[in-house]
């Protein structure tokens, strides 16, 4: 419904299918990586499960408080998207609730109508983003009362977001305005980057093509073509939007924006008085919001499972990994997880949410890329069910490019990070390794070990 003003960071403008691009590139080999380390573990499992069975124990804590960081982060961003298409769904039925409490309090840019009007000035104010806070907190008791995720409903899912993509592109192009192109890339390689770096976070998740190493017929075969195809589809589809979105309005108002697609619908529909834009927003925004639910979900699922992970290694409280005597999910950690995506989603705006998540991925995705590399000379004999092609220069470019778009990313950004890193490295070395699974104490209590 509303959107924020420019802060004046560089970004890719008309160049953001560019920007796709190149993360898809980065993606395309950070996958390979994850193909190759989860094909040397025979369980399914996340970054962290894989890196403690063959990196230790302090590297494997430094993931996991990493990935904490990645899920809790970009679903707080998520949760903020469902919000603004939520509010901009009440726009389309005619209601229209208090400004208040359905927008976050802090605003690094402020908040302007679509007419231009100031709602906000940048900074703080008295609010509280409401919808992202109660989606979070509904999908939270639905997975401590269990979920199972089936084929036919994940197909449904995908089935809507695309058709919502797609009715977007082919309504959206016949409103292209050429001179909204021009100039392409109005910061530079600079601005392209920059693009890179701030949408890092809607690639999140592809890496989950590559846990299925072990149960891949042909994994030297099919794993590079499901991995290709995979990201080559998603890219296409994100160009798509990024072209006809940049087409139909200028750049600089999508800055910053939590709902870009409706909101620029929505201002069509008030120039154009088109009845076809008018419902094809409506279709979009059911379609939207069906996919941040589903993409709340599993990463509110995998961010409880770390944690519980984690806590039954000994790294965490055992309070985090105590199983509902009915339900038999790890309900403590689901409700703290919750609490800690659900309150941050309320108070701060996407921007500031997706940077965060962004870097926290990246370096994840370091990590991992460098793990293959050290696997490669330590344990050249280890079985492997899938070797990623071209000797160690997928590792290698992996790292070369996940640092490039970190690089990309505002120095705010990395002093939050590193300052979350060392709260992380201060509970690992004052608790967690003192009660690890592993410690001299427990293997000292344990001898059979």
């Amino acid at each position: 419904m509303h959107h924020a003003a420019t802060t004046g960071r560089p970004g890719a403008g008309p160049a953001l299918g560019v920007s796709l691009v190149l993360v898809a590139i980065v993606c395309g080999f950070t996958a390979l990586c994850y193909a190759e380390l989860a094909s040397m573990i025979p369980i399914a499992g996340s970054a962290y499960t894989y890196t403690y069975a063959t990196m230790g124990e302090l590297i494997a804590w430094i993931i996991g408080w990493d990935l904490i960081l990645e899920y809790a982060v970009s679903n707080m961003a998520v949760s903020v998207g469902f919000a603004a298409h939520l509010v901009d769904m009440f726009d389309w039925f005619g209601w229209h609730p208090n400004l208040r409490w359905i927008t976050p309090a802090y605003l690094p840019g402020g908040l302007t109508g679509v007419s231009g009007n100031v709602l906000y000035t940048p900074g703080w104010h008295l609010g509280f983003n409401f919808p992202a806070f109660l989606i979070v907190m509904l999908l939270t008791l639905v997975l401590v009362r269990g979920i199972r995720e089936s084929a036919e409903t994940n197909n449904v899912m995908v089935i809507l977001k695309i058709s919502a993509i797609l009715a977007f592109v082919f309504v959206g192009m016949k409103y292209i305005h050429p001179s909204n192109y021009h100039p392409y890339a109005p910061q530079g390689w600079s601005g392209v980057l920059t693009g890179g770096s701030i949408i890092f976070f809607t690639y999140i998740g592809f890496d989950s093509v590559s846990t299925a190493a072990e149960e891949a017929k042909n994994p030297q075969r099919d794993l590079p073509f499901g991995i290709i195809a995979t990201l080559i589809v998603c890219t296409l589809l994100y160009i798509a939007v990024a072209v006809v979105l940049t087409g139909i309005v200028p750049w600089q108002s999508l800055i910053d924006d939590a709902a870009p697609v409706v909101n620029s619908m929505k201002k069509l529909t008030l120039l154009t008085h088109s009845e076809t834009l008018h419902w094809t927003r409506l279709a979009v925004l059911f379609g939207a919001m069906m996919g941040m639910i589903s993409s709340l979900l599993v990463f509110q699922l995998g961010q409880a499972r770390v944690w519980f992970s984690m806590s039954r290694d000994g790294l965490l409280p055992k309070l985090f990994s105590r199983v509902h005597p009915r339900f038999r999910t790890p309900s403590t950690a689901t409700w703290i997880a919750g609490f800690l995506v659900g309150i941050p989603g309320g108070i701060l705006d996407i921007g500031t949410l997706a940077d965060l998540s962004n870097i926290g991925t990246l370096f994840a995705f370091v990590l991992v890329s460098i793990g293959v590399i050290i696997l490669r000379y330590k344990q050249p004999e280890r079985r492997r069910g899938f070797t990623a092609p071209g000797g160690i220069a997928a590792p290698v470019l992996s790292v070369a490019f996940c640092v490039l778009l970190m690089a990309g990313l505002p120095i705010l950004t990395w002093l939050r990070f590193f300052f979350w890193l060392v709260i992380g490295l201060m509970v690992y070395m004052l608790y967690s390794r003192h009660r690890s699974e592993f410690s001299s104490t427990n293997m000292q209590a344990s001898p059979e070990r």
